[in-house]
């Protein structure tokens, strides 16, 4: 079977649990390279069994490992997935016919693709809300776009001179099949919110009371009312109020950080 022109590029630490099924849902993909940054589990035996190229290499942030793995790609056009995600059979079609060679003129191509992610939370796939359709923009051609730098939160940016029509949308969902605990996912919201204070306190932002009240207010109103995450039950209220406490503690920490910058002593200069 010809493979299709793309490849898959993963970035892993322990993701043996889930690693196997998302390779395995992109082999229709020429390349599967899997970036590790110190595995002690299984991921590399598990990622050699799929075929993928591994290289091994030190943890720079989300935004920067990615790009690290998309410029060590085989091919210009990536697909860039997590090891708890996986390629839904409607996306593979569609993610074959935009990037497989066309014979007319493909000027007027588009240079990155995004598609629905849907979350699986608490045993339940999440169909609306900040669950779905969680557009993510994943498969690009290098030459065009790249990974922010963003330590999390990271995003794939276009390049400057792209124009309206370099981005289109594909039909299909990337599945997330995320299978952590709620301690789990708790524990990385409250990793992910110090990581966001960190990076907005060394860009200069500042919080101040109305973020602390009004950002998770308006968030839970937004995503629960008009986004109607009232209707994907008991999980669709606990991942919205979750998401609206990590934006609490995001704000918190940050505030903490300016009182402590501001309360510390100014560095002395020495005298001559």
């Amino acid at each position: 079977m010809t493979q299709t022109p793309l490849s898959a590029v993963f970035i892993t630490q322990d993701a043996a649990a889930t690693l196997s099924a998302a390779l395995a849902s992109v082999a229709f993909c020429d390349e599967i390279l899997v970036v590790d940054s110190g595995s002690t589990d299984n991921t590399l035996a598990i990622a050699a069994s799929h075929g993928a190229r591994v290289i091994s290499t030190h943890w720079r942030g989300f935004g920067a490992q990615k790009q690290f793995a998309v410029e060590n790609a085989k091919h210009d056009w990536v697909l860039c997935i997590d090891s708890d995600e996986r390629v839904s059979d409607c996306l593979r079609e569609n993610l074959i016919a935009a990037v497989s060679p066309a014979p007319t003129n493909t000027d007027n191509k588009p240079c990155a693709y995004r598609f629905a992610r849907c979350n699986r939370f608490m045993g339940r796939y999440l169909r609306h809300g900040e669950g779905y359709p969680d557009w993510s923009l994943r498969c690009f051609n290098r030459q065009h776009a790249h990974w922010s730098n963003d330590t999390v939160h990271e995003k794939v940016c276009l390049a400057d001179n792209s124009d309206k029509h370099s981005l289109a949308t594909l039909h299909g969902d990337l599945i997330h099949e995320s299978a952590e605990s709620i301690e789990k996912y708790l524990e990385k919201q409250n990793r992910y919110s110090t990581l966001a204070a960190n990076t907005a306190f060394a860009q200069g932002k500042r919080a101040h009371a109305g973020h602390l009240v009004l950002s998770p207010l308006i968030r839970f109103i937004k995503f629960y009312f008009f986004r109607l995450g009232c209707l994907d039950g008991l999980p669709g209220l606990v991942h919205i109020l979750i998401g609206c406490g990590a934006s609490f503690a995001k704000y918190a920490k940050l505030a903490a950080l300016q009182r402590q910058a501001e309360s510390s002593p100014p560095s002395s200069t020495p005298t001559e």
